[in-house]
């Protein structure tokens, strides 16, 4: 009998050595879990940020656009008087060639 009861007190024994085992792997997973909350609110503030960033962004394109339009506009409103004055200038230099053809003619013909 005497090694029944001294079984006993080993299993009991064991028994102890688990559940404070498992005492402190609860105590671990509360400290872990609140590290893991602590982590999670690192990253809500992350994406926080990165949602200002975002909204910076999409207010600089905005900016953006609305500037190369602009220039757009003073472009469009440049090219279109430069090209008029360029077809002037063409129009004048072709009016003036075919001026100088016609003169060329006409001398070579009186000269003949």
């Amino acid at each position: 009998m005497e090694t029944v009861a001294w079984t006993d007190e080993k299993i009991d024994a064991l028994a102890e050595k688990v559940d404070a085992g498992f005492a402190r792997a609860e105590v671990e997973y509360a400290r872990t879990d609140e590290r893991f909350k602590r982590v999670d609110e690192r990253f809500d503030e992350v994406d926080r940020r990165f949602d200002e960033v975002n909204d910076r962004f999409d207010r600089v394109e905005g900016d953006m656009k609305d500037g190369f339009a602009r220039m757009d506009a003073k472009f469009d409103a440049k090219f279109d008087g430069l090209q008029r004055t360029l077809l002037q200038i063409a129009g004048a230099l072709i009016g003036t060639l075919i001026a100088g053809i016609v003169t060329l003619v006409v001398t070579l013909i009186i000269a003949v």
